[in-house]
């Protein structure tokens, strides 16, 4: 089988780029930097589905990601989350917080309506990712 996004996924979300493993995407919410790595792999819902090299690689790309958008984006906290009850293509959610953003401390999800970012500022956010990550253009 071949691995597609789920459409809900293309949708909500910017594609940046790609790691080994993992396709990166940017939320389309304004209100957080909110990043989504996908393993690129066909029918898969769980981390456990993935072989083990696999599932060492997605722990490497998503501390890998996680170290760096904590130091690009000054962030208070890293939310970082495997939920996929809407979606149920893996997907893990990586959202910087800050002690002062509009749902913190509560979780982001259901909170508040989605404020899409405007063209300047999606092209913002990918060039920065970009150049401080060394992803594959997507």
């Amino acid at each position: 089988m071949i691995f597609q996004l789920n459409p809900r996924l293309e949708q909500d979300c910017i594609a940046i780029g790609r790691f080994d493993l993992c396709r990166l995407l940017l939320m389309n919410d304004s209100h957080y930097p909110w990043f989504i790595l996908v393993p690129e792999r066909a029918d898969v819902r769980e981390i456990y589905q993935l072989g083990k090299a696999e599932r060492e690689l997605l722990t490497e790309e998503s501390s890998y990601l996680a170290e760096n958008l904590a130091a690009l984006y000054k962030a208070d906290k890293m939310n970082i989350a495997a939920i996929g009850n809407l979606v149920p293509q893996l997907h893990i959610h990586h959202i910087v917080r800050y002690r002062n953003d509009k749902a913190w401390p509560a979780p982001v999800w259901g909170k508040f309506a989605a404020e899409p970012y405007t063209d300047r500022e999606i092209a913002e956010h990918v060039a920065r990712v970009k150049d401080r990550l060394n992803i594959s253009i997507n």
